[in-house]
């Protein structure tokens, strides 16, 4: 996107009057999205955003500038301010020689999104529509929405990183509302892959469709939820947003340095069940939060965490890794040009156990099976959390009964990962995501077989 000239120029610019390290982050990023509500296009946009964020580090202290002129007097402006920011006046003349490096993609990508004709896109919206709607009168409402971007990213840094990544993401939601003597439910389904169009070869927008609905009236017949403590069995895929948000967070070395986390100062303690192993895996092809590099250029990683219950390690990016004499974790991320990085999951999830999912209900005398979490709130610092579950039921001598709503989980991260006492054989990965930090939002995905916790607090409406 830049010729390496220009680059070395920013580069010895950034760093003209001293510092520890410079960086060049471009990005060319396209998009396009339509919205498909009670029947309608609302919404059919598209879009392209283009420019670079220049970073210089002096000791502990770090400038930002960015800017959407990519010439090369826009460039030095913005290295100049950057520089200036750093506060370093050391002086001297600084050379870089690059080196270009290349990591392989994790998935390759055969239609490009922005090759297909918007109709083609509006097409699936409408068969989810109709597929939705089939499914009987009560369904009172279909949302159903499309969306795919394109992440062009160049990134040239002082240490002689010469490297780039193109980043394709496609994803598909549909939501239903069913009406009924209970009032109103909603049901939702989505798929999301770093694919392009060939997505919609391997998944059925139809029947994303008539799955969300069939949530959405299987609920109108749900009881209100129980309330206190008791046995949860969280399904496979459905649990892996908990694990990410009250656990995952907590093993940012961004936060841990701030003492911001639960986990700080704990390497080599036993922080969950033996049974548990949490991986963050940036190379997961296939996956939503897959990538070839990070936002730093670091080739992406598979880093375990926690492993048979202990603590093994953080997840890094570049600045606080050269802090402690490490390397990066690939964990670097940033939403746009216009931020700078921090530590960030990709691929978050609890790895396969050995026990029958349907033991695990057997042995389950009486308790509550969520199939699917919703949003939630978490205190890093503590591990204190709050979950709605969306999709859950009964568990009544052993077997799954009726379906329950208005429920949350209430409960305690490092806690609920000592309590785990079974872990099934079924992985599978949940719905795409984006995780919010600090204001920046970026693409995730997570996931768990099914487990058990011995005792979660059920928040219910149920007397």
């Amino acid at each position: 996107m830049i010729e390496e000239s220009v680059l070395n120029q920013t580069l010895s610019t950034a760093l003209r009057n001293g510092g520890d390290f410079a960086e060049v982050f471009v990005e060319d990023r396209k998009s396009s999205s339509a919205l498909l509500d009670d029947g309608k296009i609302e919404e059919l946009t598209s879009g392209r955003d283009r420019g670079a964020g220049i970073r210089v580090v002096s000791g502990e202290t770090t400038g930002f500038a960015h800017t959407a002129d990519l010439s090369a007097d826009g460039l030095r402006q913005a290295a100049e301010a950057a520089g200036a920011a750093a506060r370093s006046g050391s002086g001297g003349v600084n050379v870089v020689a690059l080196s270009r490096q290349t990591s392989k993609a994790p998935q390759d990508v055969k239609i490009l999104p922005e090759t297909i004709a918007k109709g083609r896109k509006v097409e699936l919206l409408n068969t989810a529509d109709e597929a939705a709607r089939s499914m009987g009168g009560a369904i009172s409402q279909v949302t159903a929405s499309y969306a795919d971007g394109r992440r062009q990213i160049l990134v040239a840094n002082s240490d002689g990183l010469l490297t780039g990544d193109d980043q394709v993401k496609t994803r598909f939601f549909v939501s239903c509302v069913a009406s009924g003597d209970t009032g109103m439910q909603t049901g939702r389904e989505s798929i999301g892959r770093p694919l392009g169009f060939e997505l919609f070869d391997q998944y059925d927008v139809a029947e994303l469709g008539r799955n969300a609905a069939q949530r959405a009236l299987t609920k109108l017949g749900a009881r209100p939820a129980p309330s206190g403590s008791m046995p949860v069995v969280i399904g496979k895929g459905g649990g892996g947003v908990l694990f990410h948000e009250a656990c995952g967070h907590g093993l940012e070395a961004d936060l841990v340095a701030k003492s911001a986390s639960v986990f700080k100062d704990r390497i080599g303690e036993q922080v969950a069940s033996p049974l548990v192993t949490l991986i963050d895996d940036g190379t997961m092809g296939g996956e939503w939060g897959a990538y070839a590099i990070d936002d730093e250029g670091r080739p992406a990683q598979s880093n375990t965490l926690i492993k048979d219950g202990i603590l093994v390690d953080y997840m890094w990016d570049e600045l606080r890794a050269r802090k402690e004499g490490r390397a990066s974790s690939g964990n670097g991320r940033r939403q746009t040009y216009m931020h700078l990085p921090m530590v960030r999951m990709t691929n978050t999830y609890i790895s396969n156990g050995a026990t029958d999912p349907a033991d695990i209900i057997a042995d389950t005398p009486s308790g509550v099976f969520v199939s699917q979490l919703g949003g939630g709130q978490v205190n890093t610092a503590t591990g204190d959390f709050v979950f709605g579950m969306t999709e859950a039921y009964l568990i009544e001598d052993g077997k799954i009964t009726e379906p329950i709503r208005e429920g949350n989980l209430i409960g305690n991260g490092p806690e609920v990962l000592m309590a785990i006492d079974a872990l099934g054989n079924d992985f599978e990965m949940g719905s795409p995501g984006t995780c919010g930090k600090d204001g920046q939002g970026v693409p995730v995905g997570d996931g768990t077989p099914t487990l058990r916790v011995t005792k979660l607090t059920v928040g219910g409406t149920a007397a």
